[in-house]
């Protein structure tokens, strides 16, 4: 079983993150009346009911979760890495008491260290979303431990999904540094790509604005294709448009001749190691 509309969600934290997944719960049919925002800045719970009328929120964290005394269903922690300790160890009372699903999408937070805060070994699901959520297009992966049940599993991946194209279930917490590598931090390297897609047209004649408009259109192309065809190997995907002798090859062999696949993968990589090194700093927090 899933998201059931009569379920309710309290996010601490009301920036954009968060109100992309209320947005999502929104246009999937979940009701603002069983949304409850807290966050300690006036203007994002304006934002927020700006955008959701009729949603509930409130400066205090803790009445989020109380949800009006009948307690939520499921906890969002939608926080910075760097706050998130102080927040969860101010919400370990009404955790005891109410026992929501607790969703963190604090990247690098692991855990076992916000199960230390936030007490009373509560069902703890991360999520590792990434930011073409705020259009709709998230990736997400997703790591529960292991003492989490089936339906809460399900409650969470419904909460996610409502927000994310793909969302993945990652069987180590691990990989989820890899989750971060590869989607977390991935739109800067397409963003990367279009900068120099953009300034190469540009230096070859073509006005700024039409450049990026082609090579911003290109990359969301290629990326539906190979949406629309999962099943099949990238390489075949490249191949299939690259014609021997002809301009794509000669794009190609200038990639090849560089070591670009290798330095998309040591950026990967990279990001993946600076995840783990993340993790760890935020989990000694005194």
């Amino acid at each position: 079983m899933g998201l059931e509309t009569t379920q309710r969600i309290a996010f601490i934290g009301g920036g954009q993150m968060a109100r992309a997944m209320i947005g999502g719960l929104v246009s999937a049919g979940h009701p603002v009346a069983n949304l409850f925002v807290a966050e300690p800045f006036q203007g994002s719970l304006d934002a927020c009911q700006q955008l959701f009328p009729g949603i509930h929120t409130h400066t205090d964290n803790n009445a989020a979760v109380a949800f009006h005394g009948q307690g939520a269903h499921v906890l969002v922690l939608a926080v910075k890495p760097q706050v998130i300790k102080g927040v969860a160890e101010g919400l370990s009372a009404v955790v005891a008491t109410h026992a929501p699903v607790v969703v963190s999408i604090a990247a690098g937070v692991r855990c076992v260290d916000l199960a230390r805060w936030i007490g009373k070994s509560p069902a703890l699901v991360r999520v590792m979303p990434n930011t073409p959520a705020l259009v709709s297009e998230g990736a997400s992966g997703l790591f529960a431990e292991p003492h989490v049940t089936q339906a809460q599993k399900d409650l969470a991946f419904a909460v996610c999904a409502s927000f994310s194209k793909m969302a993945y279930w990652v069987d180590k917490e691990m990989l989820l540094d890899v989750v971060t590598g590869v989607s977390g931090s991935g739109p800067a390297y397409f963003f990367y790509m279009l900068e120099a897609m953009e300034n190469a047209a540009v230096e070859l004649g073509m006005p700024r604005d039409v450049a990026r408009g082609l090579a911003a259109q290109t990359c969301m192309g290629a990326g539906k294709m190979a949406l629309a065809q999962l099943e099949t190997d990238p390489a075949i995907l490249r191949k299939n448009v690259t014609s021997p002798k002809g301009t794509t090859e000669a794009g190609i062999k200038v990639m090849d001749d560089k070591g670009a696949k290798q330095i998309i993968a040591d950026a990967v990589i990279a990001a993946t190691n600076r995840a783990d090194e993340l993790g760890t700093i935020l989990g000694n927090q005194v």
